[in-house]
C-alpha cells in the first residue's frame, strides 16, 4: 500500500473536502500517515480566498516539493481553491507538481492515481476537466475530534459580494440532497459526533435551487430527529436569508446550539451597495432585533471588512458605532484583500494599508472590551459543557466548549477540578471570566439557563 499525506489549508469547508478525499483513498487500499517524511504521496489542499491564505499555501507546496528531493515522496499533488484559480502559474512556477485538481476534481484523485506511477507528465492539470462531486460523503475520514463535525450542506455560491472571489472558484450554489446529508448525519452520529457545525457558502439559501421551501429549517427539523445529534450549530448565514421562518425554528428547536453566525462585512449603506451586498442596514437591524426577541439568550457572530475601496472615515465611524450598538458575542475582521477577478479589483479610491490596519485593530479593541464584559456576565450561570479533553500545548489544562463557542474561531472554557472525558456534555458553573475565554468547574447541579 502506497503511504499518502496530505497537509489540509483554509476554511472548514476545505477540511471536509480533504476528509472526504483522504476516506476514498483509504476505501481504495491507501495508507495514511501523518508524517511527511514517510509520504510517497504528498497532497496539498489549498486556499485561494485571499493574500494571506494564497501565500501559506504556495509555501506549504513549496515545503511538500522539498520532500521530492529529501523524502520518499514520489508524487506531489496540488488541489483546491488556489489550483483552480492559478492553474497555470503553479504548474510553470512549480515543476514538482505532479497532478493539479480543482475544486470540482476531487473524485478523480482516485482514479489518476491508480493509473499513474509519477512518471506521466502529459496531462497534469486535471482542472480543465468536466467537474465531478461527491454524492455520498459517509466514507469521510474524520480529522476533527470523534465528538464534532462539520456538515457541508451545499457548494458553490450564488451571490456576487464585488469583494468576493468564490462564485468564479466554486460556481453557483448547489445543494446537497437532504437524503445525502442526513445519512451522513446518521453515520457519523453512530461515529459518535455530537456536536454538528452546519456549513456552506451560504447556509441560509439551502434548498432554494431544488425548489425546496424553508429548506434549512425543514433540514434541521430532520436532523434533530437522529438519535445521538446534540448540538447543531449554524455557520456562514447569510443576513438576507436570514428570514423569520428559520428564527422561530432556532428558538423552538433545543438542539439548535443558540448561535448564529451573520456575516455582515459592512453597515454603512454606500459601502454595502458598492459591495453588491443584498441587504441595508435597516434591513440588518430589523434582523438582529428579531433575533434578539425571540431568541434572547442568542450568541451572534459576525465579521467586517475594513478599508474596502472607497471607506471613508465617516464610513468606519459608522460601522465602530454598529458595533458598539449592537455588542456581537464574537466579531472577525479583515482587512480588504485586492483579488484579481472580482467586480472590486478595478474600483477607484483605495485605502492604505496602514489604515486598514488601524481600523481593524480599533474595531478589535472595542470589541474586546465588549466580549470581556459579556463573559462576565456568565459568572454564576449553570451551563452546558462540551469537553474537549487536555489543552494540544499546555497539556495540564483541561478545556471544553458553550454551545456559544464554535470550534478554532470562538474562545474556550477553561474546566477545573474536572474528571469527564472528553465528548461528554456536562453541566458546569463559570466561576471567572477572561476577554475570550472562561473558566468553569462541574457541578451536579441541573442547567438553569438556555443559551
Amino acid at each position: 500500500m502506497k503511504k499518502v499525506g496530505m497537509v489540509s489549508l483554509g476554511c472548514p469547508k476545505n477540511t471536509v473536502d480533504s476528509e472526504r478525499v483522504l476516506g476514498d483513498l483509504v476505501s481504495s487500499g491507501y495508507d495514511l500517515t501523518q508524517n511527511e517524511e514517510d509520504a510517497e504521496i504528498l497532497i496539498v489542499n489549498t486556499c485561494g480566498f485571499i493574500e494571506s491564505a494564497k501565500k501559506e499555501s504556495i509555501d506549504t507546496i513549496l515545503e511538500m516539493a522539498r520532500q521530492k528531493t529529501d523524502g520518499k515522496c514520489k508524487q506531489l499533488i496540488v488541489t483546491g481553491c488556489l489550483a483552480e484559480r492559478h492553474t497555470q502559474e503553479l504548474l510553470d512556477e512549480i515543476p514538482e507538481i505532479d497532478h493539479l485538481l480543482g475544486v470540482g476534481q476531487y473524485p478523480q484523485l482516485k482514479n489518476i492515481l491508480d493509473t499513474d506511477d509519477g512518471s506521466n507528465f502529459d496531462n497534469r492539470n486535471h482542472v480543465a476537466t468536466p467537474a465531478e462531486f461527491y454524492e455520498s460523503y459517509t466514507d469521510r475520514l474524520m480529522t476533527t475530534a470523534f465528538y464534532t463535525a462539520y456538515v457541508k450542506i451545499s457548494e458553490g455560491c450564488s451571490n456576487r459580494c464585488a469583494f468576493c472571489i468564490i462564485p468564479k472558484m466554486r460556481g453557483p450554489m448547489r445543494s446537497r440532497s437532504p437524503e445525502s446529508i442526513l445519512a451522513e448525519a446518521e453515520n457519523l452520529a453512530k461515529r459518535g459526533v455530537k456536536e454538528f457545525n452546519i456549513i456552506s457558502q451560504d447556509t441560509t439559501m439551502y434548498g432554494f435551487d431544488l425548489a425546496m421551501k424553508d429548506g434549512l429549517a425543514r433540514l434541521l427539523k430532520d436532523m434533530a430527529k437522529i438519535d445521538g445529534v446534540e448540538w447543531m450549530r449554524l455557520l456562514y448565514c447569510y443576513p438576507t436569508f436570514l428570514n423569520s421562518n428559520v428564527i422561530d425554528f432556532i428558538a423552538s428547536e433545543e438542539k439548535v446550539c443558540r448561535y448564529i453566525d451573520v456575516p455582515l462585512q459592512h453597515t454603512h449603506d454606500e459601502m454595502l451597495k458598492s459591495m453588491k451586498r443584498q441587504e441595508t442596514e435597516g434591513g440588518v437591524r430589523k434582523m438582529l432585533e428579531e433575533l434578539r426577541l425571540k431568541i434572547p439568550k442568542a450568541a451572534l457572530r459576525t465579521t467586517f471588512i475594513t478599508g474596502f475601496p472607497g471607506e471613508t472615515d465617516e464610513h468606519f465611524k459608522h460601522m465602530l458605532r454598529f458595533l458598539c450598538e449592537m455588542e456581537f458575542d464574537h466579531v472577525g475582521i479583515f482587512t480588504y484583500s485586492d483579488e484579481e477577478g472580482t467586480t472590486a479589483f478595478d474600483y477607484p479610491n483605495r485605502v492604505p494599508e496602514e489604515v486598514k490596519e488601524e481600523r481593524k485593530n480599533i474595531l478589535m479593541e472595542f470589541q474586546k472590551e465588549i466580549a470581556l464584559r459579556k463573559n462576565q456576565e456568565k459568572v454564576g450561570q449553570i451551563l452546558p459543557v462540551l469537553v474537549e479533553g487536555f489543552d494540544a500545548q499546555e497539556n495540564y489544562i483541561m478545556t471544553g466548549r458553550l454551545t456559544s463557542q464554535a470550534p478554532d474561531i470562538d474562545g474556550q472554557v477553561i474546566l477545573e477540578k474536572c474528571e469527564a472525558e472528553p465528548g461528554e456534555i456536562i453541566p458546569v458553573r463559570i466561576t471567572a471570566a477572561a476577554d475570550y475565554d472562561l473558566v468553569a468547574e462541574p457541578t451536579s447541579q441541573p442547567v438553569e439557563l438556555v443559551e
